[in-house]
């Protein structure tokens, strides 16, 4: 459990705020406050603690050299986003990262987690990634996911617990209930690094995201390293609206992308640099295509629901919380026994500049 005083301080300092949704109260840590992170939960005696930050390898060789003394498994790093899955009262729910109640991942939950588990293990917690291309939350998505969604298990916490399950328990508890999960290559260790090279010479080459080192030990250190081919993705999705983004955002992944290739000795070629101009230009040109055609920038999203209601709350829940973000509903229809929800995320910071210099504005360096 959470000390209370800290919580007071959390409340006191604005890095906790009281909560209520789908018919829950509770209280979300909207920051990393001391040793609580960022998306912690509080529901009267439980507490679902946040997904740590895991740090990130640059350099592959050195770096599991550095970081890891004992074996340590490797699992994919699924490109969705980050949710925790567990059973409060007689519901199943999921959190997003931020420590918001998903009403969209909480519907379609049922479609790709076996429930007995919860059943079972009322006091576990599933962390798991949400992939595919109808997601409400990011443009980007697996290579292996080319409609709706899918659900990716890489963890299991416990309520009013830190920390995860050794690995070993995790692997069978997925067995054991069919658990939808990453794919999960094997213990190695640091000395293994040319076999570890061709696996992500591999997974860059099928446009997969990278991977994450779980150390096996009671220590558990993490560490996560990237393929070339995200870093490019990233860039070339968040280029429409890169205004809202901090500029460490772009020289990080172009600093990770050519390590990337340093180490694995991948050629430099002129189809790589003209990918690289793309990503960003490409991105750039849509916006202001967008712009003088519409008067705004933006991008459409698409997602489908069992309940009409949770898509309701959806819109309610992301326009109440989206900053620099306009979030408007295009339409709310019955389509093959789903309610699909269709919305535009308009990037208001891009919306503006472009706004201001096509009218012929003045900027000053």
């Amino acid at each position: 459990m959470i000390d209370v005083s800290i919580v007071r301080e959390a409340v006191k300092h604005r890095k906790a705020r009281s909560e209520s949704f789908l018919g829950f109260e509770y209280l979300r840590f909207s920051d990393d406050y001391k040793d609580v992170p960022r998306g912690t939960a509080i529901f009267q005696d439980t507490v679902v603690w946040g997904y740590p930050h895991i740090g990130r390898v640059f350099m592959l060789e050195k770096g599991l050299k550095e970081q890891f003394k004992k074996p340590f498994w490797v699992e994919e790093k699924v490109d969705g986003y980050n949710v925790r899955i567990f059973k409060l009262g007689d519901r199943v729910i999921a959190l997003s990262r931020g420590g918001y109640i998903c009403p969209f991942t909480t519907d379609r939950l049922p479609e790709f987690i076996n429930l007995k588990f919860f059943e079972d293990n009322p006091d576990l917690v599933l962390c798991a990634e949400v992939a595919g291309p109808e997601n409400p939350y990011i443009e980007e998505s697996p290579p292996f996911v080319e409609e709706d969604i899918r659900f990716f298990v890489f963890d299991i916490m416990k309520k009013n617990e830190e920390g995860f399950l050794p690995q070993e328990e995790k692997l069978r508890l997925v067995e054991k209930y069919e658990l939808p999960s990453v794919e999960v290559f094997g213990k190695f260790t640091s000395e293994q690094v040319g076999e570890l090279k061709k696996l992500l010479l591999k997974l860059n080459e099928e446009g997969r995201e990278g991977v994450v080192f779980k150390e096996d030990s009671e220590e558990n250190r993490r560490a996560k390293y990237i393929t070339s081919y995200a870093n490019l993705s990233d860039i070339k999705v968040t280029a429409k609206n890169m205004l809202q983004l901090p500029p460490e955002y772009y020289t990080n992944r172009i600093l990770r992308l050519v390590l990337f290739m340093e180490e694995e000795g991948i050629e430099r070629t002129e189809h790589l640099y003209e990918e690289l101009g793309r990503a960003f230009i490409d991105g750039l040109f849509e916006a202001i295509e967008q712009f003088k055609k519409e008067h705004k920038v933006y991008r459409t999203f698409r997602c489908r629901f069992k309940s009409r209601d949770n898509a309701v709350a959806l819109m309610e829940l992301m326009q109440r919380t989206s900053k620099h973000i306009q979030v408007i509903q295009r339409d709310l229809k019955e389509e093959n026994g789903y309610w699909v929800l269709t919305f535009d995320k308009v990037f208001l910071n891009m919306t503006g500049l472009l706004g201001h210099l096509l009218s012929g504005g003045l900027v000053f360096d």
